[in-house]
């Protein structure tokens, strides 16, 4: 018998078609991925079984949780079954946590709110199911609060909430999206482990293929509402016939036309020995610690070269890059670009020449703009910034490099999807004409076809431009496609560097091995073993 059936569900909002005759099982015990682009209608299908659709949204068809009809329930019903029958992982675990409210509250608040026990009993529940999910009471009291984790960490924190009532289906939304390689492998390998010893079933929604070629039992596809493809994992693989399945896949494994590199005359940006330290909380009567986020690290790029950094959530990476920006200071070493130093305080000219895409293109942007004003914002950084109809103009011959349209410019950035507001990041970025630009993980939040896209874009940017840039990035795939060279950073220092490929495909240092053990893999469809794994990166 089936733990979760839905049959022929229609979902439509304000009387706009999302869902259309959605029909799927889902197993005790089994885990069954749903996968498609953004828009898709994966998340959707989330919603309508956890009855937390949107106002004006109306439901027909079936959604059946071990007999008991789904839709037909109130909202008090619901109620009592989410947390209890049913779980739900969110796909951002900082917007899903309270920061007001230490993560044992959090974990025991859907316990006290259930009725399942009293306060000491909850607070005791929560510390157990805190230590099954790799987070023990002894280095991580239920007093810490959500900010003074990791990223990884808090996924565990969500996971622990959504698993503490013992639920009999488990819905995972994107729960590794912008997670490392490191700890996107242990938050998988933590799912499979809890579905197998609560035999639970598991609704796993994800863009990417490789995420769960090895995960999951059965994989649904789907595109624009409808299911157009699903079978068990392997078989699915071998025999895909949808062209859609084919494009997700070719997508996943995309390979990327990069020019040749060239030998740049001077460096236009060299790190030289850099130190960061940031204070840590003072103790009374004790002199203040400091934490080491940057320990000595050399990096240069040249005019035109394309140098790739990857490492973990915490590895330093981003304080660097904000070194680098000169937005913050260093405790040693010194950093130059074009010639000049580096830091807080330094020209606006300097920093035209030197600019930032960032992971989360929405966030970056200031909502009331529209895109024209958006994209001319790096403009106040010059002496003498266009105007008028040489101002128009210019934000025109941006958008239309990223394979936008001028007219785009009188648009606000809500009317785009997510994979045209990183290509307005990225000529926000090239509006200033700059030599250097800096990718701050910025396709880490796309779907696979999406991500492709844009990694073209970058190719004939680098190509038609000869521009250079620092790709910052924990994906191993996009690292190998779409860079020369590559720097390995661990605990604040670079422990490997060289050639993409040389370090990709014969890497030396231990944790650069443990960072492609962890890669996710497609299954290797050339005509060999059929379970044999094949890299993604």
């Amino acid at each position: 018998m089936s733990l979760l059936q839905i049959d022929g569900l229609q979902l439509a909002i304000h009387g706009t078609p999302i869902l259309k005759g959605v029909s799927l099982d889902i197993a005790p015990g089994e885990i069954v991925a749903l996968t498609g682009e953004s828009g898709s209608g994966k998340s959707m299908t989330a919603f309508a079984t956890m009855g937390l659709l949107p106002q004006g949204a109306a439901a027909t068809g079936e959604i059946r949780l071990e007999g008991t009809e789904l839709l037909r329930l109130t909202d008090a019903q619901m109620c009592q079954l989410r947390g209890n029958e049913i779980g739900m992982i969110f796909q951002e675990p900082m917007t899903a946590l309270n920061p007001v409210q230490t993560i044992g509250d959090q974990v025991a608040e859907t316990i006290l709110i259930h009725g399942a026990g009293s306060r000491e009993q909850a607070m005791k529940r929560a510390r157990d199911v805190l230590r099954r999910v790799g987070l023990p009471e002894e280095r991580f009291p239920l007093t810490r609060y959500p900010h003074e984790l990791s990223g990884g960490q808090r996924q565990r924190v969500v996971i622990a909430m959504a698993i503490a009532l013992q639920p009999k289906l488990l819905i995972a939304d994107e729960p590794t999206t912008a997670l490392d390689v490191t700890t996107q492998a242990q938050i998988l390998d933590l799912l499979k482990s809890l579905v197998a010893a609560d035999h639970m079933g598991l609704m796993m929604i994800t863009h990417d293929l490789a995420v769960v070629s090895d995960m999951a039992d059965r994989i649904v596809v789907m595109r624009h509402g409808e299911i157009v493809e699903q079978g068990p994992t392997q078989t699915l693989f071998r025999t895909m016939q949808h062209p859609y399945t084919k494009a997700l896949f070719e997508a996943s494994g995309h390979r990327v036309d990069l020019p040749a590199p060239k030998d740049g005359p001077d460096p236009i940006l060299q790190v030289s020995a850099a130190v960061r330290d940031y204070p840590l909380r003072k103790r009374l009567f004790q002199p203040r610690e400091y934490a080491r986020a940057v320990n000595g690290v050399n990096l240069t790029i040249h005019h035109g070269e394309r140098v790739g950094l990857v490492g973990e959530s915490g590895c330093g990476k981003s304080t660097l890059t904000r070194a680098i920006l000169g937005l913050e200071p260093l405790q040693g070493g010194e950093i130059t670009a074009f010639g000049q130093r580096v830091g807080p305080g330094m020209p606006n000219a300097l920093r035209s020449g030197l600019q930032v895409v960032f992971q989360d293109p929405y966030g970056s942007f200031n909502p009331r703009w529209k895109v024209g004003r958006l994209i001319a914002e790096p403009f106040h950084l010059m002496p003498n910034p266009p105007q008028g109809a040489e101002l128009k103009a210019r934000i025109g011959e941006v958008l239309e490099n990223v394979g936008l349209q001028a007219s785009d410019a009188d648009k606000y950035i809500h009317a785009f999807s997510g994979g045209q507001r990183q290509r307005i990041a990225i000529a926000r970025a090239l509006i200033t004409n700059p030599e250097l630009i800096i990718f701050d993980e910025a396709v880490s939040a796309l779907d696979v076809r999406v991500r492709a896209q844009i990694l073209d874009l970058i190719a004939d940017l680098s190509r038609r431009l000869d521009l250079a840039y620092l790709f910052i990035s924990h994906d191993l795939t996009v690292v190998r496609e779409i860079t020369d060279r590559v720097l390995v950073m661990q605990a604040g220092e670079i422990v490997e560097e060289g050639p993409t490929d040389r370090v990709l495909n014969t890497p030396h240092h231990r944790y650069t091995q443990e960072l492609i053990a962890a890669a996710p893999r497609l299954p290797d469809l050339t005509g060999g073993d059929p379970d044999a794994a094949a890299p993604a990166f």
